[in-house]
Order: C-alpha cells, then structure tokens, then sequence
C-alpha cells in the first residue's frame, strides 16, 4: 500500500519517537482489512518502538489505535488514513510516540484543563482537504487529554453507517454521541467551543490592549502581506482574524501563484501564518470583527474594532481584509438542507454522494469543474446555468459535454430545494424562455455561483458598491481616513490570490506612509 516515496519519508518521521507504541487492529476477512493490514505491517517495522497486535475488539472494521504502550494516551482510525489523510496518520504516530507538538503552550494548558469527559467521533473523506485540520486537532486533544477520546472514520469505507446517521458532508464531528460541528475547525475552535468561559476572558485581554500603529482585519493571502510589510517597518502591528487563512483554506488547489507550480489551500494558508509569525505580529484568531467605529467618532481618538466576543480593538489605522465567501442561492430549502444533501466543496463531500444523482449550480469555470469531477464519482450530474450559455473555457465545456453521465440545462433559475425533513430530495428550476417549471429529482446539490464580499458588519461605516464591496482607490484608501481595505472585500477587479497579496502590500504601505504624515492622537489609549 505504501509506495516507496511514502516509506522514506514515513521512516525520517518516525526516528522521532521516543515512547513504545502498539498498533492495535481490529480486522474482518475483508479486503480492506488486508490492506489496512499490509499499511500498518509496513509502518511497524519501519521502527523498533513500534509494534502490531491484531487482537483489536473494536466493533469498526477495518479499524486501529495507535496507543503508548501501558498508558491511556490513544487515537483511533477507522479505516485506512492515506491521502489527505497521511500526514494526520503520520503526526498521530509522532504525537502517541512522545514527540511534542508544535502548539502554543498557552493552549496546551487550556486543553488540559477541561473538564469532562469528551467522545469524538468524525467522518472524513480521503479526498477532502478541509478534514486534516480538524482531524488532527481532536486527535492532538485526545493525547494532551486523557478524558477526550477520539475516532476519525472514513465516510466512504463505512457506508451504512453514514446513511444511518445521514451524513452528507465532512468532516462531520459528532461528541458523545451528539453533533458537534461541521466543516472545517481550527484547533482553537474547537477548544473555544468546549471552554465556553474562555471567550470572556479573551474578550477583556483584548480590550486592555495599547492600540495599534496598524490592525489589519483580516487573515487571508491581502491580510497577510499587510501585516509582513507593516510588520517591516518596525511599528506595532496586530491582525485580528475570524480564521486565519481565509477563504484559500477551502481552496484546493493552486497552479498559478507565480514561481510555485502546484500546491495546495492549506498547504498555503500555514505558510502564510508562518511567515506573519516570523515577525513581531500580535496575530489574535477566532476574531469576528462586527463594528467599525472611526477615529472621528471615539473619544481616545483612535478608530476602534468592535469583536463580536464584546472586546475591542484601537488603532492609529486599520486595513480591512475580511474577503469573501461562496454565494448561496438563497431559495426555500437551502438553508434547510445544508449540509444534507446541499453542498459547496465537491471535493470534501462528493464521495458521499457515490452513485447518487446530483445537480451543480453554475456555469462558470468553479461549476463546470465541480460537474467533471463528480461525473467519476456519482451515477448522474446535472450542470445548472442561469444565462443562456455557459461561462466557463472552452476546455471544461467540452470535457463536460463528452461525459455520458452529464447533462447540462441552461437558461434556467432555480427556485427551490425540496427534501423529505431528513434530506435533498428534488431540485425546482423555471426555464427562462418559456417559464414552465420542472422538477429535478436527486439526492445532492453542489452550489458553484460566485463570491460575496465579508462587509454587512461595515455598512454605515464607509462606503460600499451596489455589490457590497468596499469602495477604494490606487491607494487603498477608502472613505474613511485611516482606513484602508484590500483584498477580495474591494472593489479591485479579478478576485485573484496573488492580486489580494498586492492589494495588501499596498494598503500596508498607505497606512504607513499616513501614519507619518499623521500625528498621534493627543490622548493616550
């Protein structure tokens, strides 16, 4: 099963563990139960620290724990952890084997000190990249904490039990036999979740905080390189971001970011909090910015970030990078049915959708690409377009258009989700030229339509397009004196990776260059 690329590199990790580790299987005569067999064979005699009981009991199979020997210190796989999976496979076995993880102290005490007892179980896909994260975090928490337990199940493998408890989008985290959350959660979310005090306390740390020479709002590829080039210029910079990475930690991937030739969302999104780490940058996460107040309008003269926690933040100027999010259809059902049957990541939750009929709605380069890539996984697609024609390359149109299992409906407005209580069950569209309706009967529906801009918490504030947009020139600046904005949230056109990363580097600039131009405000904060 491990090739020998996989070997190499899987062999260098583990002569990082330093405490005996047992791999304990729970196996069937089933061909996966070989293969998981043949995985784990392979990974304990890569190194003498860690060995392979096939006496398991668990009621899962195929499934394994990774346990230190004669401890309680555990976490569980059920099914075959490779893909996007393999390095959660890899840090479980670093992490269980006594290496320390690379997390802030500060939260490794916190996660200590809960009180409970916690049962996770999670449902992933080998395909998606939203799963790793949270995967790893439950997995991290159940060896910081031996009263948190956790088992992250492969969906596809484990199929009737996903019908039974109607899972239709991953990762799906259930606690103590309840649903916990869907889709992607960082490892401070979650913790922040179960220490429901913790966000008051943060909230009045924050607030006694000396304001800032530059805050950026914001924490995704035009937040970042703000804060690197203000960070640069030795003058105290802070980012608050409701996640850092934003909306490229749902991107997969990534081919035209000048002078690397692939990679990954994710993949990006750490690299860029590492890169804002290497600098003297207060970075304060899980931070829902809900009010813009200028500096005009405060009596300590700096603009203040109201945070949805009740805590605030000041500044002597503010960058506002929140971006911009998947656009919903906004019809009856929609909301009812999410993450039942109505999707926004083909890649995480089409293969719980396995020969099942969906439809995907858009026809623009994000749709038609969803489209393909389903076809090979689902017994029937069917591509909905508003306009009368499609949007996307002529490439993907004909790569669509060869496809057996795809049909393709233009000029059609889709006005309604149906389902049965549990579940999608139909899609209504009214044809544009005749306007009769029609009934799409199917089980999934992945929505492909745009983005909208992260501004409804600044309306009144300063101004914005018809699109909800914030309103900037060359400079960045925006309405507002002090504040600039940069990044998907603007009127900039070509929503773009690398162009947000311009943008933010420019905004960065203005502000400082009317920071000293600017003298500070009279009144200390």
């Amino acid at each position: 099963m491990l090739d020998a690329s996989l070997k190499t590199q899987l062999k260098t990790y583990l002569e990082r563990v330093t405490q005996p580790v047992e791999l304990v299987a729970s196996v069937d005569a089933s061909d996966s139960a070989t293969e998981l067999l043949e995985v784990l064979g392979d990974i304990a005699a890569m190194s003498d620290k860690i060995s392979l009981r096939t006496d398991g009991t668990d009621a899962r199979k195929p499934s394994f724990e990774i346990r230190r020997r004669g401890t309680d210190i555990a976490v569980q796989f059920a099914g075959i952890p490779l893909g996007h999976e393999f390095t959660s496979l890899v840090l479980a076995l670093l992490q269980v084997g006594g290496h320390p993880p690379k997390t802030d102290q500060a939260l490794i005490e916190q996660i200590q000190q809960l009180d409970g007892d916690y049962r996770f179980e999670t449902y992933f896909s080998l395909s998606c990249h939203n799963c790793p994260d949270v995967v790893q975090a439950l997995n991290l928490m159940s060896v910081l904490n031996p009263r948190i337990r956790h088992v992250a199940i492969d969906g596809a493998l484990f199929q009737a039990e996903v019908e039974q408890r109607q899972v239709m989008a991953v990762p799906m985290v259930y606690l103590n036999g309840e649903v916990f959350a869907s889709g992607r959660m960082s490892l401070e979310e979650i913790v922040a979740k179960l220490d429901t005090g913790a966000s008051a306390r943060e909230a009045s740390n924050l607030s006694a905080k000396s304001a800032f020479d530059v805050l950026i709002v914001g924490g995704g590829p035009a937040g970042s390189a703000a804060a690197i080039y203000a960070a640069r210029k030795g003058i105290r910079t802070g980012v608050a971001a409701e996640r850092f990475g934003g909306q490229v930690l749902d991107t997969l991937s990534i081919e035209n970011f000048i002078s690397v030739r692939e990679t990954e969302g994710p993949k990006l999104a750490t690299a860029l909090e590492q890169h804002v780490k290497d600098y003297e940058v207060d970075v304060m996460n899980l931070q829902r910015a809900e009010k813009l107040v200028p500096a005009a309008e405060t009596a300590h003269g700096y603009t203040e970030i109201q945070l949805a926690n009740g805590g605030s933040l000041k500044a002597r100027t503010v960058i506002i990078s929140t971006g911009a999010r998947w656009r919903q259809m906004n019809v009856p059902g929609e909301d009812e049915y999410r993450n039942k049957g109505v999707a926004y990541c083909p890649h995480c939750d089409g293969p719980l959708f396995k020969g099942k009929r969906v439809a995907v709605i858009g026809g623009g380069n994000s749709g038609v690409e969803a489209a393909i890539d389903l076809a090979g996984i689902v017994s029937h697609v069917t591509l909905i377009e508003f306009d009368s024609k499609l949007r996307a390359d002529e490439v993907l149109q004909r790569k669509l258009r060869s496809l057996p299992n795809a049909t393709i409906i233009v000029s059609a407005l889709s006005t309604e989700v149906q389902g049965d209580g549990q579940r999608v069950t139909g899609l209504v569209y009214k044809d544009r030229t005749d306007d009769s309706t029609h009934i799409i009967e199917l089980e999934g529906i992945f929505v492909q339509i745009g983005l909208l801009p992260n501004t409804e918490w600044l309306k009144g504030a300063i101004d914005l397009s018809p699109r909800g947009e914030i309103i900037i020139n060359d400079r960045c600046e925006t309405s507002v004196p002090g504040v600039f904005a940069a990044g998907d949230a603007t009127t900039v056109p070509y929503k773009q990776i690398i162009i947000a990363m311009g943008e933010g580097a420019k905004a960065s600039l203005s502000a400082f260059d009317h920071l000293i131009r600017q003298a500070s405000p009279a009144r200390p904060a």
